[in-house]
């Protein structure tokens, strides 16, 4: 990796750079929860802001398409049991 600043080489792992100490572009990518959080209650966040991180902060974008994915299949699992419950109340409404 090099430094976007100065141009000279510095190490994956490192927070800056260790000639002109401008700031590593990972050295922000945490992989804070609360991205996974927000593409899970807003999926196509999650999935958005996975394409637009996925090179910068990888951390970060990996947990955006796992909020994604999560809150893809809890919404699905929501709507599917939610139709089969008012089939049923509608089978049992009608019935009487």
């Amino acid at each position: 990796m090099f430094c976007k600043n100065c141009g000279k080489e510095i190490t994956d792992n490192s927070t800056s750079c260790t000639n002109c100490g401008a700031p590593s572009p990972y050295s922000q990518d945490t992989g804070n929860t609360g991205w996974c959080l927000l593409g899970c209650c807003i999926p196509v966040a999650g999935l958005v802001l996975y394409f637009v991180w996925k090179d910068q902060k990888p951390k970060t974008a990996k947990k955006c398409i796992l909020g994604f994915f999560l809150g893809f299949i809890l919404n699905f699992g929501f709507v599917f049991i939610y139709t089969i419950v008012l089939t049923l109340f509608g089978i049992l409404t009608n019935s009487f």
